[in-house]
């Protein structure tokens, strides 16, 4: 009797690999996605020529990049994910930038001048209203079910009678958040005008008021809003704000426009629906220890917090899904928390609805009705997530033609303007790697601290 015995998968595709005889280049190839684990793959083709702008004429090629001729058989592209459980490298590229961006808007940099530390700014937590009473961990006695949770409990979140919980009004209301913050918005600039003695009209030739926010998810699944907001001169954070802008005319005006922010909702067998901001609003100014001493809300921390959450979706805090559902009977075969499958099933249920449809509720299900941005900011609080992407793709393309010249002379000057035309044609090929390159990319991992700087 023989017995054959089968190398695992990863062996035998190393084997392939190896038989290729471009193993090198291709952990430089697997090197350069910066460890990301689900890479989109593309066929195709990029040339790059020599465009002379005074004569229009095309000159030569100056690169050719041919899809497969690389030792991944496909170029790879990074699949930038935000979500830490769908591909860590990219979702802590994603939080650092997101912490630059609130650091750059806080302490200046990246654009931003370095005065604007010392504009009034306040960190605000916008929480969801109650929906029923959830099993939690009270700053001083116990639950109400008479317990004392530890803080890894799996029932924290969960209603205390299911039965009576809205879960219809809470899937509402994740999917009326972000108007709820656009009103607010709306409302803040108009408190602020109010307590400064100015018109609407006139509030934006004296100041302007500046935001960064990021989406939470809560343990029960109701999304809440975490903001820094910013009072700038009537040029943003180039100019100083007016002698009358403090952080407390500043909360004051917060807590305000925050009582004042509804948003009608639909009736939904027979019920009408408002939706607004819970009770529950934590607002705290900022300091910076360069200008006011140590405290212990920096602008660091505050940056480093928002940063935080900035990868994390609805399946961190509740244990639902991080990808869409195409099936509700997806579910059954899924491990899942009973609170998160309610929620679910209430928003798929509340899909069907022709009345409900601009809500998308189906398609956003397993993100349990929020379909908004999980961060985003008005257009003077400091630099964009795209300026910063652009920055580091420009240095990357700088170490690319550094390694394409081996070294050698950098060319002579042109005796005309001369740029570089482009042309691409790319397909979509597949996600992902296979067994073997998985096994290189972990094997020959960055460290992870070393990052992109």
């Amino acid at each position: 009797m023989t017995t054959t015995v089968t190398a695992p998968a990863p062996v035998n595709d190393l084997a392939r690999l190896a038989r290729t005889g471009a193993m090198t280049e291709l952990v430089q190839q697997l090197r350069g996605l910066g460890g990301c684990t689900t890479p989109i793959r593309l066929d195709g083709h990029r040339t790059e020529h020599a465009l002379d702008t005074t004569t229009g004429e095309i000159g030569p090629v100056l690169h050719h990049l041919d899809a497969s001729t690389m030792p991944a058989g496909n170029l790879l592209v990074r699949c930038n994910n935000r979500r830490a459980t769908r591909c860590p490298a990219c979702a802590e590229t994603y939080r650092r930038d997101t912490y630059q961006l609130i650091t750059a808007g806080l302490r200046g940099g990246k654009g931003t001048p370095e005065r604007v530390a010392t504009h009034p700014r306040v960190f605000a937590t916008f929480t969801a209203p109650s929906f029923g009473p959830v099993h939690n961990r009270p700053t001083r006695g116990r639950c109400r079910c008479g317990t004392q949770h530890p803080e890894d409990a799996p029932e924290l979140g969960t209603p205390l009678d299911p039965d009576t919980y809205d879960y219809q009004a809470a899937v509402l209301w994740n999917a009326h958040a972000s108007k709820i913050w656009a009103r607010f918005s709306i409302y803040l600039r108009r408190e602020v005008a109010k307590r400064a003695g100015l018109t609407q009209r006139d509030f934006k030739e004296h100041a302007r008021v500046s935001f960064a926010k990021v989406a939470e998810y809560q343990r029960r699944g109701a999304i809440h809003f975490h903001a820094v907001v910013r009072l700038d001169g009537p040029a943003g954070s180039d100019g100083p704000p007016p002698p009358w802008g403090t952080p407390e005319l500043l909360i004051d005006a917060i807590r305000a426009a925050t009582k004042a922010a509804e948003v009608p909702g639909p009736i939904v067998d027979g019920r009408a629906h408002t939706f607004a901001f819970g009770r529950q609003l934590d607002i705290r100014t900022i300091r910076s220890a360069d200008f006011d001493g140590p405290t212990e809300l920096s602008d660091k921390a505050v940056a480093a917090y928002i940063a935080k959450y900035a990868t994390k979706g609805a399946e961190t805090a509740t244990g639902t899904l991080d990808r869409p559902l195409r099936f509700l009977a997806e579910l059954a075969r899924m491990n899942i928390p009973e609170h998160a499958q309610r929620l679910i099933r209430t928003a798929w249920t509340l899909g069907a609805r022709k009345d409900l449809a601009e809500l998308r509720l189906r398609a956003w299900a397993h993100m349990l009705g929020f379909r908004g941005h999980f961060s985003t900011k008005t257009r003077r609080y400091s630099t964009t997530l795209g300026a910063l992407r652009a920055a580091r793709a420009e240095w990357r393309r700088l170490q690319a033609a550094i390694a394409r010249q081996n070294g050698t002379p950098a060319p002579a000057e042109p005796d005309h303007d001369e740029t570089t035309l482009v042309l691409a044609h790319w397909t979509y090929a597949g996600t992902g790697l296979s067994r073997g390159e998985e096994w290189l990319a972990a094997a020959f991992a960055t460290d992870p601290q070393e990052g992109d700087q």
